[in-house]
């Protein structure tokens, strides 16, 4: 058969005339290689679907044939639906991971494009062991970040304190968001979860050389002081971090960074903000709220109606207190704490760990309307800064010599209610937060105004007017 006159007969009327296709042999090796032939034709050609269909219908008679051909139709076609369906299957799958991912880390990541790394020459590795409480241990940590940035070592995520009063077996990414902290920050210094493979190897065949840096030392004790040591030892562990920075004389360069590590890069790890998050929520659905930091002494428990941690008879003893004071019983004080704000479930993860509960307050005490300490501790300090930081956030700092004063003659009747609302508002009116200068005693950093607590040289400028219309 010619091959040129199959390709162009487009009916395949001459084909279907032969006697080799119309007569009554059986399937063989030359009529499969005649149509064989016929079909590479119709490719090379260039065919329609309806003409292929032509084809099988004119060239298949055996119905063995027919059958093993249509059989085969039907399996390429299971084929063809099993592996869309294993497509799909697939699809749907990265999909979930994807929607996962993005729940739980995409977003943060998202939020924050982190600056490129910045590249200098390592003079060692600092190894540190934070100490304190919470709000101690996380502004020694911010110090850390700034002097290992301005000694150009490599700085090893901090341990936290396991052993103190708190007793509290929390490590760092319990608390804090270290994916977080060490991207955020690596434009200025690297710091690494761990040691490398050769400097752990070193510390493991020799001793680890230890010290707790001088307190309130300023950046020329690190830089005469601990580098040289750096260059002796290549590792150096701080066995303390609480104040060993000066609160003034140091370059505004590095001010700003230990504001940054503190504001920006200690974000709070995941499940502590998101329960924080509820909390702040669930107290905003019902208003303006303010935090109050007691110090849990008799009175102030009476005082305040909280009978947090009380058994039945102390709680009877504080409540008839309260209301032996006029004043006191003013007005019942609508006191809530987190756990009677969520659910007993959502607080399981933290039971027993009091730095995370801590976290916790911290978080819902930057976030509240008013912020009221009774005490200067840490915390207290800590959290001031914080606030001024994010723009004079109401914090009301109790001058508590001139309440007393105000209070006895109260008590005495020198001054009726009214006069002693407007003398208690007037004694404080410049005690909300808001700007002013850093207290510097020279040689007595004990006495001076706590870096953390007023970090002037990081805050936001504004002017009287725009602080009166909020008060």
């Amino acid at each position: 058969m010619d091959k040129k006159d199959d390709s162009k007969d487009p009916g395949f009327g001459e084909v279907k005339k032969e006697k080799p296709l119309n007569s009554k042999i059986r399937y063989s090796r030359y009529t499969g290689a005649i149509k064989a032939e016929v079909l590479k034709g119709l490719i090379a050609g260039g065919i329609k679907a309806e003409k292929l269909k032509t084809f099988i219908n004119w060239s298949i008679k055996d119905p063995k044939l027919k059958g093993l051909v249509i059989s085969r139709t039907r399996l390429e076609r299971l084929k063809l639906w099993a592996a869309r369906a294993t497509t799909v299957l697939l699809l749907w799958a990265i999909a979930m991971q994807l929607k996962a991912l993005g729940e739980n880390l995409l977003p943060r990541i998202s939020k924050s494009s982190f600056p490129p790394q910045r590249v200098y020459e390592n003079n060692g590795y600092l190894m540190v062991s934070s100490n304190g409480g919470l709000n101690q241990m996380r502004s020694g940590i911010c110090d850390m970040v700034a002097i290992a940035r301005y000694m150009n070592v490599t700085l090893i995520v901090p341990e936290l304190d396991n052993t103190s009063f708190w007793n509290d077996r929390s490590q760092f990414e319990d608390i804090f968001d270290v994916d977080y902290f060490i991207a955020s920050l690596r434009d200025e210094v690297r710091i690494l979860k761990e040691l490398p493979p050769e400097q752990k190897k070193k510390v493991e065949l020799e001793s680890l050389y230890s010290m707790p840096p001088i307190s309130w030392s300023n950046m020329t004790y690190y830089y005469n002081t601990i580098i040289p040591r750096m260059k002796t030892y290549e590792i150096v562990h701080f066995t303390k971090t609480d104040a060993r920075l000066a609160n003034n004389g140091i370059p505004e360069e590095v001010q700003k960074l230990r504001c940054r590590a503190n504001y920006q890069a200690l974000r709070f790890a995941p499940p502590i903000e998101e329960l924080g998050k509820k909390i702040v929520r669930i107290l905003r659905e019902r208003g303006p709220f303010l935090v109050l930091h007691l110090r849990y002494e008799m009175d102030m428990v009476a005082f305040s109606g909280c009978t947090e941690g009380c058994n039945e008879e102390e709680i009877e003893e504080t409540t008839k207190m309260r209301y032996a004071y006029p004043w006191w019983k003013e007005k019942e004080i609508d006191s809530v704490k987190k756990e009677t704000l969520v659910e007993a479930s959502d607080l399981v993860p933290f039971q027993n760990h009091s730095n995370q509960m801590a976290a916790l307050d911290y978080y819902v005490a930057i976030e509240s309307d008013i912020f009221a300490p009774t005490y200067g501790g840490n915390m207290a300090k800590v959290v001031e800064g914080h606030r001024r930081y994010l723009g004079y956030k109401k914090t009301i700092l109790l001058d508590r010599r001139a309440l007393v004063d105000l209070i006895d003659q109260y008590n005495n009747g020198t001054l009726s209610w009214n006069q002693f609302s407007v003398r208690v508002k007037a004694a404080h009116a410049d005690r909300m937060g808001n700007p002013t200068t850093r207290l510097e005693v020279p040689g007595k950093p004990k006495e001076e105004d706590y870096f953390y607590t007023n970090p002037q040289e990081c805050l936001p400028l504004v002017n009287d007017e725009a602080m009166n219309q909020e008060d």
